[in-house]
C-alpha cells in the first residue's frame, strides 16, 4: 500500500525543490496489513524525524568511530552527543533566522571555522574577528545573546 500526505510548509520553513504550488508531499510504501491510516502516518513520521537525527549525528561525528575498543568507542559516541546538544542548544539560544535551523555542515562552515581572537582586558573577554568574514555579524549576534560576553568587530 502506498500513502501519500499532502502538507503546506510551517511558516519559515526552507522550501525544497519538491514542493509543489506551495504544499510538500509525503509518500511512503508499507507492507503493514490493516493498519489504520492515523497510526501508519504517525510511524512513518517518527521514522523520518529520526533518520534527519541520525544523519544529524553522522554529520558531527557518529559516521567514523576511532577505535576496535568498546571503551573507546563509548566514549567517542557521548562526545558526539554533547557536541550534538552543544549544537541545538546553540541554535535555540544564539541563533536566528536561516543559521536557526540550519545543519551541522553548514553551521561548521559558517561560525564553527571563524578566526578570530579572545582578548581578556580589564576583567572583560571580547571576541575580535576578521571584517571580511561573511558570517561575523551572525556570529558577533550569537556571543552577544549570551550572558558575560562582549563581541566588538575589528
Amino acid at each position: 500500500r502506498m500513502l501519500v500526505r499532502r502538507e503546506q510548509p510551517h511558516p519559515g520553513a526552507q522550501p525544497r525543490f519538491t514542493d509543489l504550488d506551495g504544499y510538500r508531499y509525503q509518500l511512503f510504501v508499507t507492507d503493514l496489513p490493516d493498519a489504520d491510516l492515523a497510526y501508519l502516518e504517525a510511524l512513518y513520521r517518527g521514522r523520518g524525524r529520526m533518520e534527519c537525527a541520525i544523519r544529524d549525528l553522522k554529520d558531527t561525528g557518529l559516521a567514523n568511530l576511532p577505535s576496535h575498543d568498546f571503551a573507546i568507542n563509548n566514549a567517542w559516541l557521548m562526545l558526539v552527543l554533547i557536541a550534538a546538544d552543544l549544537l541545538a542548544w546553540t541554535k535555540t539560544l544564539c541563533l536566528d533566522g536561516a543559521l536557526a535551523i540550519a545543519e551541522p555542515k553548514r553551521l561548521r562552515y559558517t561560525l564553527l571555522h571563524t578566526a578570530g581572537v579572545l582578548v581578556r582586558s580589564a576583567r572583560r573577554t571580547t571576541l575580535r574577528l576578521g571584517a571580511s568574514w561573511p558570517w561575523a555579524t551572525d556570529l558577533l549576534t550569537a556571543f552577544t545573546r549570551l550572558p558575560g560576553w562582549v563581541a566588538v568587530p575589528g
